[in-house]
């Protein structure tokens, strides 16, 4: 691969390696947790005495709460990992973390539900922080160039983490029904199940991925927390040199809070609407990680040839024609087709969109700006799950009128990105400060 100018010691391909078995480690987390099983375990088994409406709208609340957390730290704890060259240390110790909440998981049954929520709560943030923290590696082992390219692989190979974790999950599920176990006794050990994976599977990025950040100041000094908060003010304040990046965020945060409403929701509407068991959504989650593989290795190549914001306009008209589908499912053939839609459109708009982040990234301040790209995420994965739980409440359990106001959430982020000069953007991020 050809150097990236920004930093002239090329990335080896074990360290590129390295760096997409990150998505393949957590995705597992994502898939199990927050969209097929926990998410509808939490609904049906440990909040069920609410009732569906509040259940669900306790879900969303307490995602919406980790999520708070992450978006008022990832700025900040991105610009002192940039200032300190601390982003591997915090990634070892945010790793370390959603391991550890996640197996306590295992220790929530029926009637748990502040237990549930607290470690819910915590799981979330250390794994949406190491999110963050992986992606602010990307602008230093690739070019840009190749850096859809690269972002698409790692979304790729998520996916197959996820598919793995939900093979694995969905076996034992199988073997615990044949053995005529219920779900409060036999989905706690898939949270067990998930937090192995992505302990083993993670060890790859943790040994071998650099720290390529020139270190201004030791860790250790105190006052990197104040001049992490003075860089973050240098970048809002020279806002209008990064137009197109923030113009970027707020499409972003704009359409990525309807993909927020599938992810955390999707197996819960499908337990509720369809009447999916829960053998049912493992494997419907299951082929839709397939598709989503597809669709972000697809679109990674594409959007390195037409451009990310013309791949993701592409993704934003086919997650509106997928919502529609879902919506008018009244049999499981048309809904599997909403769902394969949406897994295309997924894995394509999530690649696409960090690739973008990544380009318009000046030099040295990566953790800082992807730091704002976790801001943005997390902004949306408050204000979607809390729009499709505020609806459930207000229409006493309606689903399908929850989902179709998703469609909002689409149309306006499309409309936003057309506002956005990808060249103008490239062309910023190279201006040094």
């Amino acid at each position: 691969m050809t150097p990236n100018p920004k930093y002239p010691e090329p990335a080896t391909r074990r360290e590129r390696f390295a760096w997409c078995m990150y998505d393949f480690a957590n995705s597992g987390y994502t898939t199990v947790i927050l969209t097929a099983i926990f998410n509808a375990y939490f609904v049906g088994v440990v909040a069920a005495e609410k009732g569906n409406g509040h259940a669900t709208l306790l879900w969303t609340l307490t995602i919406a709460a980790a999520n708070i957390l992450v978006l008022l730290s990832a700025p900040i704890v991105g610009a002192i990992a940039d200032y300190s060259g601390a982003k591997k240390r915090f990634l070892v110790v945010t790793t370390v973390g959603c391991v550890l909440f996640t197996a306590l998981l295992s220790m929530v049954s029926a009637g748990d539900i502040g237990l549930a929520v607290v470690l819910v709560i915590l799981a979330t943030f250390m794994f949406a922080s190491g999110e963050n923290l992986i992606a602010a590696f990307l602008p230093e082992i690739s070019t840009p160039e190749s850096m859809g390219r690269l972002s698409g692989y790692g979304w790729a190979l998520g996916y197959v983490g996820g598919l793995l974790s939900l093979v694995l999950c969905l076996g034992y599920v199988t073997y615990a029904e044949n053995q005529g176990l219920e779900a409060a006794q036999y989905i706690p050990v898939t949270n067990l199940i998930v937090a192995a994976l992505f302990g083993a599977a993670a060890l790859p990025t943790l040994l071998w991925l650099r720290e390529r950040a020139t270190v201004t100041e030791s860790f250790g000094d105190v006052h990197i927390i104040t001049e992490g908060f003075q860089r973050l003010s240098t970048t809002l304040h020279r806002a209008r040199m990064h137009t197109d990046l923030f113009r970027f965020l707020v499409a972003l945060t704009t359409y990525y809070a309807g993909i927020h409403i599938v992810i955390v929701l999707a197996a819960v509407y499908a337990q509720e609407v369809m009447g999916f068991r829960t053998h049912d959504t493992i494997i419907l989650i299951m082929v839709v990680n397939v598709t989503a593989a597809i669709g972000a290795f697809l679109f990674g190549h594409l959007q390195d040839k037409i451009g990310s914001s013309r791949s993701i306009a592409i993704t934003l008209l086919i997650w509106i024609t997928a919502i529609i589908c879902a919506y008018s499912a009244t049999d499981t053939f048309l809904f599997w087709v909403a769902a394969n839609l949406i897994g295309a459109a997924l894995g394509g708009a999530q690649s696409a969109g960090r690739a973008l982040v990544g380009q318009f990234t000046p030099a040295g301040r990566q953790g800082e700006f992807f730091g704002l790209w976790g801001f943005a995420t997390k902004l949306s994965a408050i204000i979607g799950p809390l729009t499709y739980g505020g609806m459930i409440y207000l229409f006493e359990g309606n689903h399908r009128i929850a989902l179709l106001s998703t469609l909002i959430f689409f149309i306006s982020g499309l409309a936003i990105l057309a506002t956005v000069n990808e060249k103008r953007g490239r062309e910023m991020a190279k201006i040094d400060y």
